[in-house]
């Protein structure tokens, strides 16, 4: 009955801020867990570059790839600008792959996952998911021309109506990056079970799974689940992907007693605005709910 009444409050405050949502905690320990609709997929935007890490990663380790090698970037002024990384860059500049994987998942950079995708293809990182035995995701597709959805800042607003307004019932959409059938795409329970093995002894390599677990703790971008669960007391890591009025986060908290819990968060906002810290906040605050809920059992 109480969990039953906490699904019913936050689906209504899930509502109230013009958000649809998927969220899914579990217990690392124990397999216990908690969720609302944890299995509706979503394109996952930059959520991607924890898979391609891991993807990249493995290549390193089994002698495919030299992390030390340096690939040469060069700008490309006529495409949209990101908001950061390479992609800004006025001058080329040589990065090591190891650097490149840093770039892509603490700092979410965009041209430097491209300059990953380009040697390790999505293909090839869909396989090694398989290889370590999670479904849900999809990976199809770099993240270049992604900037494309965004438009000129100007036209932002517009931009964003267009992608709430445009979406089927089944998922479909005239964008391509927000569509769940030609996206990167998966659901709350496959990015928990990806967690789940970084963090507890799987098919992904035990080097490949540490640095993947410290990468996404160097993660810069915390203003969505990180202000709930960083503390004096907890160890925290997670990364964010975010794309019009997509809005997601994923991440493992570590308590001092010992305790893990993945947590997951895949949000649709249906309104039109870009900078909503109110809705930000609104995510963690739910996923914290679910955590505190599932923590006291």
């Amino acid at each position: 009955m109480r969990d039953r009444e906490l699904m019913a409050g936050l689906r209504d405050r899930l509502a109230e801020a013009g958000l649809l949502g998927s969220f899914l905690v579990r217990n690392l320990g124990t397999g216990q867990e908690i969720g609302l609709d944890p299995d509706v997929a979503y394109p996952i935007a930059s959520l991607v570059k924890v898979p391609l890490a891991i993807a990249v990663l493995e290549a390193i380790r089994a002698g495919r790839l030299d992390g030390a090698q340096a690939l040469e970037l060069t700008p490309e002024p006529d495409k949209p600008q990101p908001p950061i990384g390479i992609g800004r860059f006025r001058h080329p500049a040589r990065v090591a792959i190891d650097d490149l994987i840093y770039l892509a998942v603490a700092i979410s950079d965009n041209a430097a996952a491209d300059a990953l995708f380009d040697l390790v293809p999505p293909s090839d990182v869909d396989r090694v998911l398989a290889d370590a035995g999670v479904t849900g995701i999809a990976v199809r597709h770099p993240m270049r021309d992604i900037l494309d959805v965004f438009g000129q800042p100007e036209e932002l607003h517009l931009a964003h109506a267009l992608a709430i307004g445009a979406r089927t019932p089944g998922g479909g959409h005239p964008v391509a990056h927000l569509d769940v059938s030609r996206a990167n795409v998966g659901t709350a329970r496959a990015f928990a079970d990806l967690l789940q093995r970084l963090w507890t002894p799987s098919a992904i390599h035990p080097d490949v799974a540490a640095r993947a677990r410290a990468l996404m703790g160097d993660g810069m971008l915390q203003r969505r689940l990180g202000p709930d669960f960083i503390s004096d007391a907890t160890a925290w890591a997670s990364k964010s992907g975010t794309l019009l009025n997509l809005r997601h986060d994923a991440g493992v908290v570590e308590h001092e007693d010992g305790e893990s819990y993945a947590v997951v968060a895949l949000t649709e906002s249906t309104v039109p605005a870009a900078a909503q810290p109110a809705v930000d906040a609104l995510i963690g605050r739910v996923a914290r709910a679910l955590h505190d809920q599932l923590r006291e059992h």
